[in-house]
C-alpha cells in the first residue's frame, strides 16, 4: 500500500504531538541509556520506546500519513549541542536495519552499525518508508534544523553530484519544529542539516516505519 495521502512535497510538520513535560521525561529516560549521550540507533528494543512508537503511529494526524499495517523498525536518537555538534551534507536515507544477510538481486550496500546489520533495498521498498522525527527541544533556525528539497523523493535514487546540484538550483526549505512536534517525511527526500549554534541543544527521536513483510526474504531486525 502506498502513501497516497502523503503531501506532494514529501514532508509535513505537525506540532504539539507530545506535551513539553513528556518531552522532559523522554530526555530523562535517554540520559540513562548507555551510549545515548552522543546518539544511538538501538532504542526500539526499550519498552518506553516501543510504547512511544505505538503512540505516535496511533495519533490521528500521523496515522493519516502512514499506510495501514506499517510497523516501527528503528528509532535513532540524534543530539546536537555545544559539545556534540555536526553537519550533514545533502543526501537520501537509503539503508534499513535487517535481521540477517540475504543474497538476492537488488540488495546492496551491506554495512554494520552499532552491531546491527543494514542493507540498501530496492527503490520500490524505499518509496514505501516513512520517517517520524519527534523533537524533544524547540528547533529554530540556529538549532541545526533539517533542510529539505521539496518533492525530491519522487526522483528515485539520486547521485551525490545530482543531489548537490538540486540543492543549488532548487534551494531548500528549513524545517523548524517546536518541542513535542514531529517532522514526518519520506526518507528518499533530499535532506541536510547544519551545525547548531553554541547555545543550542537539539534532541530528536527519529522513527522509521515500513511494511511488516519485506521482499526477498528480508526481515526487520526489530518490528513494533
Amino acid at each position: 500500500m502506498t502513501t497516497s495521502t502523503f503531501p506532494p512535497d514529501g514532508y509535513a510538520v505537525i506540532e504539539a504531538i507530545v506535551a513539553p513535560p513528556e518531552c522532559l521525561k523522554l530526555i530523562a529516560a535517554l540520559a540513562t541509556e548507555p551510549g545515548a549521550a552522543s546518539g544511538s540507533r538501538c532504542l526500539l528494543s526499550r519498552d518506553w520506546c516501543k510504547r512511544l512508537a505505538a503512540r505516535l503511529r496511533a495519533h490521528p494526524a500521523i496515522a493519516a500519513l502512514l499506510p495501514v499495517g506499517h510497523v516501527a523498525s528503528q528509532c535513532t536518537f540524534f543530539t546536537k549541542s555545544a559539545s556534540i555538534n555536526w553537519l550533514v551534507p545533502i543526501h537520501q536515507d537509503l539503508s534499513i536495519p535487517v535481521a540477517e544477510r540475504v543474497d538476492a538481486p537488488g540488495l546492496g550496500g551491506w554495512s554494520e552499525k552499532e552491531g546491527g546489520l543494514f542493507v540498501q533495498p530496492p527503490i520500490a521498498l524505499l518509496e514505501r518508508l516513512v520517517a517520524v522525527r519527534l523533537h524533544l527541544d524547540d528547533c529554530g533556525p540556529d538549532d541545526g534544523p533539517l533542510h529539505i528539497v521539496p518533492g525530491s523523493h519522487t526522483r528515485g535514487k539520486i547521485s551525490p553530484d545530482d543531489a548537490a546540484t538540486a540543492r543549488r538550483q532548487e534551494g531548500v526549505v528549513s524545517c523548524e519544529v517546536g518541542a513535542g512536534g514531529v517532522l514526518v517525511m519520506q526518507p528518499l527526500l533530499l535532506h541536510a542539516s547544519s551545525k547548531a549554534s553554541g547555545a543550542s541543544q537539539r534532541r530528536v527521536l527519529h522513527f522509521l516505519f515500513g511494511p511488516e513483510v519485506l521482499p526477498h526474504g528480508l526481515r526487520w531486525h526489530t518490528a513494533v
